[in-house]
């Protein structure tokens, strides 16, 4: 091993003294895995208490809310405050007792509070006692806190110091403002760009989504990333880029086809290639793709596809015959390389989301301003930024006067956000007595850089501590011989000349090198067939058939079926009681739940549970990437609540019942389908959910749900007549009630049942591409039970597992250019961020990958108690694997020298074996009450279509207009956009277009009606103003201006629409109090309406009617022949109408004893009031088919009146249908068209839907 340097040995850590550690000024404490960390926290917390510090001249206990003690996971905090009061009660009974009771420790043993409490006087030892036990009631307020949660608390409890707003709300799940955020970006900049730009940009980004995706990892770094010019000038200028070095390339092929034609048309007429190879059609299409692409500037790449591989030297070699000449040419040989230099030809990709993260991040920090909102890492960002501020110095004293202590644990996976903060409040200039920054970490454990951790970072706070640097170095946790397996397989790479075991080594520095540690052992011993096997097992798997390197699949299925094989023989000798863990007290046998696999991803997971399953090995993954709602009950529960939301809608129930989790048979499924009495009790049952679901919430709707259904006993097989439960069983109903706990949760900030639905939709769509965003949504432990653990090697860090496989240690993830961002630090360990792989960068970030990867192998290997199993297999580049670093030290290794090498390695270790890894076997384990396990049911890829469906109005398509993906609204609000959608679709474009441009021109700065912007989802926002009006009352509107206006700038307010809060106001005030005038005519009586005078109104009532095989082609033709006079309109669509219609009436009122139906059209008919003529007005009417949606309306309402009113008649109760269209209001006609139509309409419709009318001849009947 390289000796150590005069500056090393001063910067070595040194072996810590839990009592003679420092308490003040700035140290560093380097705890290896398994050495009593969390232990020595708790003890220098005890000292804290009591105010030990010898070389104080004046002790100065602290009380919990004065130390501060901060980790990095909820779970962490609440284990390390538990441990603490537990020392702390312990050490107040050490102090408690009387001193002529004070036993002698027996021979060769030390304890800590013995020797803590010999350092008093007795008489001081009661008041020890009591200020020990005071404290440990006291944990409950004392300062044991995430790093988020203590600066959220900084920041509220110091606003005034921290410039921070008194009133700000911290969101937890900010996906919607982000995704708000990303979709202004791509209107502002993506929108508009030309059709080759944006063709362009889809290669890269399809969407806002995917845009969204890319941005992730980016945000965070956007200050790192070089400034760029808008999307349409990067794309430019790349173009003009691309085409020079383009041009570049081609230069030479403007020739070379030809002579490359004749090359081969030479060793052709020679007989050089085999027969029925390289034949002359077959070369003169590759050539002259070469050629055609050479001469044509716009052309990237030529067309060649078997060429590219048939015309190079090498596929020349392949066709040649045995002894001819390989035919020669520039050109062969510069095929090799021409696909891969024009696929890095330069792109905008890189400009563009440079461009896109600065303005997104910029724009998102702006709205969260706005909004007086937080996410979890503005908290760390906001009080950083405090303490580098104008009142930074005021601030840090007065948190160092609050908490004079601070232990911040896992240190190693900091970042420089959090580092500088602590290093801003406990500066090394402001130490003195009692006051003291503790770091705690292990840099060989530093595996979060995915997350931000930067151990860069971590060896600058190293520096800081100016030599204080302290190390534990025995093992607590491992038998001697695992330790001693472990300390070899980084010792040897330590050994080696070059970068050391984890490749900091460096100019005679090595900052985190690897130290052996000693074992305290273990009181038991683990005993296969009455011998302790090796304490490392290092498997190995021969090359291929071929010789060469094993495929990675190969590796996969081969290593997961022999650790399969190799667990189920050590389980089964288990229940034999030839396998566990021997000790005074006899042997425990060795049981599933004492085994762990660590794997690196979801794939490897599914690889060794596939294979643990085929043998009756229950197990359960646990991984902090995987979000619940990924999962299959996810999918299920929106079924359920689909069905549960619309009960009467019969395909929605069909499909909730037979979905997999509720497990209804077949002849079940018949039963409840084909009978008339068994389906109605469905509905009926789904209707109460429904009940349940409104007034309850959707946490008790669902419990009741799965039990009405059997489904935790059918789950877990707890039935009454002993049938067993259903293979990963505990999984989905885990998932099932956690799901609902979520979305119990959400509900209390989302309206409505199908808000919840389509809360649950999102979740499901977002999590496809993101890992588990938070705590919250990761997939919860199902089981304590008997079960193999199969665990990430990143969840697995902090916890311990009496054996481990490893059977994937050779799996690795290069770096790709592909990665976004690349990351890197330089030679002054300063982060560098690029988002293309040029030359040299790839190497460095793979050379980092590495160097993580060589630190999760050491979190892996430091997991067991007793033994590690780890496969390897001679996969290409091996030796770019953390594994393979530290056998081959980097070098290439031959496929068929990998046993050889381990043997040499890692065989010298009288604690490692090297064997064959286990041959795949059928062996099962044979538990002593064994499960069944069930297939899982076939998932049907083809999306079935009902005859029977609900429509509505804006279902219903004209022959000619393009087409309308509408579901059916399930609320007003839906309704009112996708009629709003299709008013704008309406228009005649270019018409509109000019008169749009026109008026820009002139009115550039205009607020009137006209001057509105269009859209969907402005049509929306005046559509969900009135429906407010309504539901608040049209006279109270009218009558408090003050009170209408708070409501239009709340609204305008989220969406940027500030300029228009007076014109709108005073809009619909106008709208509510103008009275429309009737003059009459089409079936309507004169007269005038004011909305503000209606004493009965109902704003968007809901309506449902059957439909019985209605033809789209009679209902037509009816309703064209008795409206509008006949004129002429585009005709319906032919469809057939064949379950229920379904629709919202904007109002519905009575006046002067007749029944009205009104609907708000936001449609721009013209520039300004005279394109609001009646002739427009009846036109767009026709073009829009307004007239099918007021005769439906009409029906619904007749049908309605007929039941309600005993003497109801159509000519003395219906007042007819008023379209407003609201941005006509002032002009001559006030924007409004009138009419009712005929009574023999309304019933020939009516009988028409409800099926009792069958029209033989329609030509006779409509006239």
């Amino acid at each position: 091993m390289p000796t150590l340097t005069a500056t090393q040995a001063m910067q070595a850590p040194q072996p810590l003294d839990p009592l003679r550690f420092p308490l003040s000024g700035r140290s560093l404490i380097e705890a290896s895995a398994g050495t009593g960390k969390t232990f020595t926290i708790a003890m220098l917390y005890v000292r804290l208490v009591l105010g030990h510090e010898p070389s104080a001249a004046q002790p100065k206990p602290l009380t919990p809310p004065e130390i501060l003690v901060v980790t990095f996971t909820d779970a962490a905090t609440k284990e390390l405050r538990d441990r603490i009061r537990a020392r702390l009660n312990e050490a107040a009974a050490c102090f408690q007792v009387a001193p002529d009771a004070v036993k002698p420790l027996d021979a060769g043993k030390t304890d800590l509070l013995h020797a803590l409490r010999s350092e008093y006087p007795p008489a001081d030892w009661p008041a020890c006692a009591r200020r020990l036990q005071l404290a440990a009631e006291w944990m409950d307020d004392a300062a044991v806190s995430t790093i988020h949660g203590w600066c959220n608390r900084m920041l509220r409890e110091h606003a005034f110091d921290s410039d921070s707003l008194f009133s700000q709300t911290l969101e937890t799940d900010q996906g919607e403002l982000m995704a708000e955020v990303v979709r202004d970006y791509w209107r502002t900049f993506m929108a508009p760009l030309d059709a080759s730009d944006a063709a362009a940009v889809a290669e890269w980004i399809p969407g806002p989504r995917a845009l969204q995706s890319q941005l992730r990892n980016l945000l965070a770094l956007a200050s790192q990333l070089p400034a760029a010019a808008a999307p349409e000038a990067s794309l430019k200028a790349s173009r003009d880029e691309r085409a020079i070095c383009l041009a570049r390339i081609k230069a030479p092929w403007h020739a070379w086809p030809d002579g490359m034609t004749a090359v081969l048309d030479h060793a052709r007429d020679q007989k050089h290639f085999r027969p029925a190879n390289m034949r002359k059609a077959d070369c003169d299409r590759w050539t002259n793709a070469l050629r055609e692409w050479a001469n044509d500037p716009a052309s990237e790449k030529p067309s060649l596809n078997s060429g590219w591989s048939k015309l190079t030297p090498g596929g020349l070699k392949e066709v040649c015959a045995e002894g001819a000449p390989v035919p020669a040419h520039p050109g062969f040989v510069a095929l090799e390389t021409l696909n891969a230099e024009l696929d890095a030809l330069p792109t905008a990709r890189a400009a563009v989301l440079s461009h896109a993260a600065q303005w997104v991040a910029e724009r998102f920090a702006a709205e969260q301003a706005r909004r007086a909102q937080m996410g979890f890492d503005d908290l760390l960002t906001r009080l950083d930024a405090a303490l580098h501020g104008p009142n930074g110095e005021r601030l840090a004293e007065v948190i160092r006067q609050q908490f004079p202590v601070a232990l911040i644990d896992e240190f190693q996976d900091t970042d420089p956000v959090q580092y500088r903060i602590f290093d801003a409040v406990y500066r090394a200039e402001a130490a003195a007595a009692w006051r003291a920054l503790i770091l705690i970490g292990d840099p060989k454990q530093a595996i979060y850089a995915f997350r931000g951790a930067d151990i860069h970072t971590y060896l600058a706070a190293r520096r800081s501590c100016d030599g204080r640097l302290h190390t534990l170095a025995k093992n607590f946790r491992s038998s001697d011989a695992m330790v001693d397996a472990t300390n070899h397989c980084f010792d040897v790479a330590e050994a080696r000349a070059g970068e050391g075991a984890f490749l900091f080594r460096r100019n005679g520095d090595n900052p985190v090198p690897f130290s052996a540690v000693s074992a305290q052992g273990r009181a038991d011993t683990f005993v296969v067939n009455g011998a302790a096997p090796r304490a490392l097992t290092a498997w190995w798997l021969p090359p291929a058939d071929d010789g060469k390197p094993t495929t990675k699949t190969a590796y996969l299925d081969r290593i997961a079926a022999g650790c399969a094989t190799e667990m189920v023989r050590l389980l089964n000798l288990g229940q034999r009681g030839d396998a566990g863990f021997a000790s005074d007290n006899g042997l425990q046998p060795l049981r599933p739940a004492d085994i762990a696999v660590l794997v690196n991803n979801r794939g490897e997971a599914d690889a060794i549970r596939g294979a643990l399953a085929a043998r009756n090995v229950r197990s359960v993954y646990l991984s902090d990437r995987s979000s619940v709602f990924q999962s299959a009950q996810a999918a299920e529960l929106q079924h359920w609540l689909a069905a549960c939301a619309d009960p009467d809608d019969g395909r929605l129930v069909r499909t909730a019942l037979s979905t997999a989790t509720l497990g209804l048979s077949w002849a079940e499924l018949d039963a409840r389908f084909g009978n008339e009495i068994a389906w109605e009790a469905c509905v009926l049952q789904f209707r109460g959910y429904h009940e349940c679901w409104r007034r309850q919430g959707v946490l008790p709707m669902l419990r009741r749900f799965l039990n009405d259904f059997g489904v935790p006993a059918r789950l877990l097989g707890t039935h009454a007549d002993g049938r067993q439960g259903v293979a990963g069983g505990e999984r989905i109903l885990t998932d099932l009630l956690h799901l609902a706990e979520l979305l119990q949760q959400a509900s209390a900030m989302i309206d409505g049942l199908h808000g919840q639905i389509r809360y649950l939709a999102d979740q499901r769509a977002a999590s496809d591409d993101s890992d588990a965003g938070s705590d919250a949504v990761q997939t919860r432990l199902e089981s304590d039970g008997d079960l193999v653990k199969v665990v990430t090697i990143h969840k697995s860090k902090g916890l311990e597992y009496p054996l481990v496989f490893l059977p994937f240690a050779c799996a690795h993830r290069p770096a790709k250019a592909t990665d976004m961002p690349l990351k890197w630090h330089d030679e002054h360990d300063e982060l560098r961020v690029s988002l293309d792989g040029e030359s040299g960068v790839l190497d460095r970030v793979d050379h980092e990958r590495l160097g993580e990867d060589l630190r999760k192998l050491y979190v892996a290997l430091t997991r067991a108690c007793h033994a590690t199993w780890i496969g390897m297999a001679p996969l290409d580049e091996l030796e770019r694997t953390a594994i393979g670093y530290l056998v081959c030290g980097g070098q290439p290794l031959a496929a068929g020298e990998l046993e050889s090498r381990l043997q040499t390695v890692l065989g010298a270790s009288a604690n490692i074996a090297v064997v064959p890894a286990p041959d795949p076997g059928d062996e099962r384990f044979a538990p002593r009450a064994d499960e069944a396990c069930h297939g899982a049911a076939r998932q049907s890829a083809r999306v079935v279509r009902e005859p029977w469906w609900i429509a509505s109005y804006s279902s219903l398509r004209t022959t000619g207009q393009s087409h309308r993906e509408h579901t059916v609204p399930d609320t007003p609000g839906e309704d009112g956009f996708n009629e709003a959608s299709d008013a704008e679709r309406d228009v005649d474009d270019e018409q509109a277009a000019q008169a749009l441009r026109d008026a820009l021109m002139s009115h550039a700065n205009a607020s009137t009606l006209h001057d509105f912007p269009r859209g969907s989802e402005q049509g929306s926002f005046l559509h969900d103003l009135l429906e407010w009006a309504a539901a608040h009352g049209f006279a109270r509107v009218a009558d408090d201006r003050d009170a209408l206006r708070e409501v239009v700038a709340r609204r305008c307010s989220v969406r940027g629409w500030a300029r228009w809060i007076e014109p709108l106001t005073d809009w619909v005030r106008q709208i509510v109090s103008t009275p429309f005038v009737l003059t009459g005519g089409h079936g309507i009586e004169p007269t005038s309406i004011a909305l503000s005078a209606l004493s009965t109104s109902v704003g968007e009532m809901e309506f449902w009617f059957a439909a019985q095989h209605v033809d789209t082609a009679v209902l037509d033709r009816l309703v064209c022949a008795h409206t509008l006079d006949g004129a002429e309109r585009p005709p319906l669509e032919p469809a057939t109408l064949n379950g229920m219609l379904k629709g919202f009436m904007d109002l519905v009122f009575e006046h002067e004893g007749r029944y009205y139906v009104a609907d708000y059209k936001s449609n721009w008919l013209g520039a300004d009031d005279t394109g609001y003529t009646t002739e427009k007005i009846r036109a767009q009417m026709l073009r829009s088919r307004y007239e099918l949606q007021y005769v439906l309306y009409l029906l619904a309402l007749h049908r309605l009146l007929k039941a309600r009113l005993p003497d109801y008649d159509y000519d003395e109760h219906v007042g007819g249908a008023i379209y407003l269209f609201l941005r006509g209001l002032n002009a001559s006609t006030q924007g409004v068209y009138a009419e009712r139509p005929p009574r023999e309409l309304i019933e020939r419709l009516d009988a028409l839907f409800a099926g009792t009318a069958y029209i033989q001849h329609p030509e006779a009947e409509v006239q």
